[in-house]
């Protein structure tokens, strides 16, 4: 349940602050921020993408709004790994503040550097790697392998003179990696030892039983798949999902398919990981996608963006019949290797759908093993408590239902319930001595990145596009006489998306001229008021007779 607004204390010296900004009730827009002695460390600045009840907004930002009148006591931004729910809103934070320090392994700083160049960013940086250990102001921060989805994850030990605090991250427990790098839980258990006064656990497979199935898993599928293909294939995957796109890869090589990717954060983000080592393609295999067409169908392969169903990634124009080179047919095999995020199932189905329509044979987590989840389930969960032994828990990184999960995992491990706190974005959490209370809720909102413009569209605009979208518009024109009141001209009524024809307003025209004169007789000769008439009359009629609620626009002027 959503906690009560309280204004938090006075913060003492000596007490660390910790305040989540996002990625608590939800899957996205991941940011925490930790306080002690006036400096403030950030932990990942990530985005969350928008739902279908968010019509044409871009990305969803974590809310800055408690810490604008701070950002010069910022020490750093330290981001545990490179996907874009945890380094996306980085650039809208530097725009406040330039020269904030960002800390990362080698690959998550090669994606933000690549990212804040096409914002005109230049960054200041410090790389680190898995045993480093960095002073960070009056923050002692350690930093752990963890093993993901991505290369190059990291959790983070943040040690301050209030107590120690360990933060996952995203992270699982794949035993045979393919990168061969293991979430470190010899140094879970080293930090464990020393003592973690709060453990904040990354939640999204917490209500999954069992352990993670290993990525190596699903490269024998990946190879029979694609060998079998009679024509083209397309694989579509996250933009980041480096150790899916190497498998992917590797089959099609097996297969003696040339690749192309497509998609621009495809095409930049692998061109990173392929400059930095962590993607090899043999020589010859990879082709410009402006070149695909002119191989023959069985020899090729596309690696898009879209597997989320974004309405202007590559595999949505594909099943919409807009891609600028790729007609989707018969015998087309398309496999979406990644798994739903929540709040996308509606315009996922929508795009495997039209593809299935087009002729395609589709392949996704539904009818085949073609991915498996960057996330500890509860079986890991279980066994890092019993590695960590914290002293209390926060739950992090998702919906109420994961966060639920994951706290009752701690207490099957032995956390008492009372120190096991769940709390939400703007929950503020003090702790002295090395005990954690959650001390206050802060108001946190959603900041709406659309177009050009950030956080200036408000929950009301949005209500007002849905309306639009789903019960249409209608206007009504009119002119009258600034002394009398009299309608010089209309009622001009017109409609869009609500009926095929005007002509149904015939029937309320006859009402609305009478409402109108009677409001004149009575003395009204402001405009507002008298599109106040008309918006209550004709709105009235419309939900009596047709069951409908159109946003209504008046127009009234003087003549």
């Amino acid at each position: 349940m959503p906690q009560p607004l309280t204004e938090p204390p006075r913060l003492d010296s000596g007490t660390l602050r910790i305040i989540p900004l996002g990625g608590i009730g939800e899957i996205g827009r991941n940011m925490t921020v930790f306080e002690i002695d006036g400096k403030l460390l950030v932990v990942d600045c990530g985005v969350l993408f928008p739902e279908e009840t968010q019509p044409g907004v871009d990305l969803i930002l974590p809310d800055f709004e408690p810490i604008r009148h701070r950002l010069d006591d910022i020490v750093a931004i330290v981001l545990t790994h490179g996907h874009e729910d945890h380094i996306g809103a980085v650039p809208y934070l530097l725009k406040l503040r330039g020269d904030i320090p960002l800390i990362g392994s080698t690959l998550t700083l090669a994606l933000i550097e690549a990212k804040l160049t096409e914002h005109r960013i230049a960054p200041l940086t410090l790389q680190v790697s898995e045993g480093d250990r960095e002073k960070l102001g009056p923050f002692d921060v350690e930093f752990v392998a963890v093993n993901h989805s991505i290369p190059d994850a990291l959790a983070v030990m943040v040690r301050t003179e209030a107590g120690s605090v360990l933060h996952t991250g995203d992270f699982k427990m794949d035993q045979l990696p393919l990168d061969g790098r293991l979430t470190d839980l010899r140094a879970f258990a080293r930090l464990g030892e020393e003592g973690v006064d709060l453990f904040m656990v990354d939640s999204t497979n917490a209500d999954v039983p069992g352990f993670t199935p290993r990525e190596a898993d699903i490269g024998p599928v990946l190879d029979q798949i694609i060998h079998r293909a009679p024509r083209r294939v397309i694989v579509a995957s996250f933009a980041s999902h480096i150790h899916r796109v190497q498998q992917v890869i590797d089959a099609a090589v097996a297969s003696d398919r040339r690749i192309a990717l497509v998609g621009r954060s495809m095409v930049r983000n692998m061109g990173i990981a392929k400059e930095l080592g962590y993607l090899k393609i043999p020589a010859g295999y990879l082709i410009d996608a402006k070149k695909a067409p002119d191989v023959a169908d069985d020899k090729i392969l596309y690696m898009s963006t879209g597997s989320q169903g974004e309405p202007m990634a590559g595999l949505s124009r594909m099943a919409n019949s807009e891609h600028p080179t790729i007609d989707i047919g018969p015998g087309d095999t398309v496999i979406l290797a990644s798994s739903l995020i929540p709040g996308n199932e509606n315009a996922v189905y929508r795009v495997i759908n039209g593809l299935i329509d087009l002729g395609a044979n589709v392949v996704h987590k539904a009818n085949a093993k073609v991915h498996v989840s960057g996330h500890a389930a509860a079986g890991e969960l279980l066994y890092c408590y019993n590695i960590v032994k914290p002293a209390q828990v926060m739950p992090i990184h998702g919906e109420a239902r994961h966060l639920r999960a994951n706290a009752d995992i701690a207490m099957e491990s032995g956390v008492p319930a009372d120190s096991t706190l769940v709390g939400e974005n703007g929950s503020v959490v003090d702790m002295t001595g090395g005990v954690a209370t959650i001390t206050g809720q802060l108001d946190i909102g959603f900041v709406y990145v659309d177009g050009s413009t950030v956080g200036t569209i408000t929950d009301a605009d949005l209500k007002d596009r849905r309306t639009l979208a789903e019960e249409g518009f209608i206007s009504i024109f009119l002119a009258i006489d600034a002394q009398t009141g009299e309608i010089i001209v209309g009622p001009e009524i017109h409609a869009r998306g609500f009926a095929p024809d005007d002509a149904v307003f015939d029937d309320v025209r006859p009402a609305l001229v009478k409402a109108l004169e009677e409001a004149a007789r009575n003395g009204t000769r402001d405009t507002h008021a008298f599109g106040q008439v008309v918006r209550r009359t004709v709105g009235r009629w419309v939900n009596t007779q047709h069951r409908r609620r159109p946003m209504i626009v008046p127009v009234v002027i003087e003549a």
